[in-house]
């Protein structure tokens, strides 16, 4: 009797054992299998290049010096709802004064300071492209650069003063930056001459995840919104009509790969997490019962 015990309780241990054995095989082998696959998708998410992917205008080498290409013409031209500074002078400033508007205390438009200096009024263009000024009367100014709208007024004002100087200025319009800079905004000008280089450094600059060599600058024109892409990486943008923005053009800097990856990443990891918590649990029950099968 006491033989007979012995021999089942030797070998309910031996099953025993090799139970254990076998589900901690089992798991050092799953754990294993994690572990390479972490690393797998580690080393490929954290793939570099050696490629500078960050620089301006690559193409110009390390050359100390040099010229870049010929620029394009920054003149813009006069569209609805531009507003407008103009001043009519001479050198007996009492003859032109009434072609000026009265000086008032207001801002322009786009400026949240308010003036502690009366300034002369601007005009805004209406839908129509006129502004009414005062003794000329009604002008229709859209198409026109400032340049042009200078001649015009000069020429009427001189059937009456003598050598007058007239000044015309677009004041606040704006640009709007998107994307992957670091502080997209709109962006109030004062300056016919403005840069895509301009807009960018008004934004503080393109973010790490920016993609250079793929600026977008969309544009009214004729009623249409046209897109034209640059790259910063070339120095041929100087040349480009879309490197001088006009009024309300729009700069969208894409995300570069990196970015997008990572959107995607943190968009997705709690669902992968979850999917592979459930994988490991299903695995660890498939094996529980393989073992306890084979045990039996």
């Amino acid at each position: 009797m006491t033989e007979t015990i012995n021999s089942h309780y030797g070998i309910y241990r031996t099953r025993l054992y090799y139970y254990y054995k076998i589900q901690y095989t089992q798991r050092m082998k799953l754990k294993n299998l994690i572990i390479i696959a972490a690393l797998i998708t580690a080393l490929t998410s954290c793939k570099t290049t050696s490629e500078n992917t960050l620089s301006y205008f690559r193409n110009l080498g390390d050359s100390p010096s040099g010229v870049m290409p010929q620029g394009s013409s920054y003149e813009i031209k006069i569209v609805p709802e531009d507003e407008l500074s103009i001043v009519v002078t001479s050198s007996v400033p009492e003859a032109t004064a009434m072609f000026n508007q009265p000086q008032a205390n207001t801002a322009h438009r786009g400026d949240l300071n308010v003036q502690a200096n009366p300034r002369l009024q601007t005009y805004i263009v209406n839908k129509d492209g006129d502004i009414v000024m005062p003794v000329i009367g009604r002008l229709n100014v859209v198409g026109k650069t400032t340049r042009e709208l200078e001649q015009m007024i000069t020429s009427r004002v001189s059937a009456t003063v003598k050598d007058p100087f007239v000044r015309v200025e677009i004041i606040g319009f704006y640009i709007n930056v998107m994307g992957e800079v670091k502080n997209p905004h709109r962006i109030y000008v004062n300056s016919e001459r403005f840069t895509l280089l301009d807009a960018l450094s008004a934004a503080g600059d393109l973010t790490e995840y920016g993609e250079r060599g793929n600026v977008l600058v969309i544009r009214e024109e004729n009623g249409q919104q046209i897109y034209h892409r640059l790259d910063l990486a070339d120095s041929n943008i100087f040349s480009s009509p879309y490197f001088y923005l006009q009024q309300n053009d729009v700069v969208y800097v894409e995300p570069n790969q990196i970015r997008i990856d990572n959107s995607k990443y943190n968009q997705n990891n709690a669902f992968k997490l979850s999917v592979i918590s459930t994988i490991v649990s299903t695995a660890s029950v498939v094996a529980s019962l393989v073992i306890a099968l084979a045990v039996k």
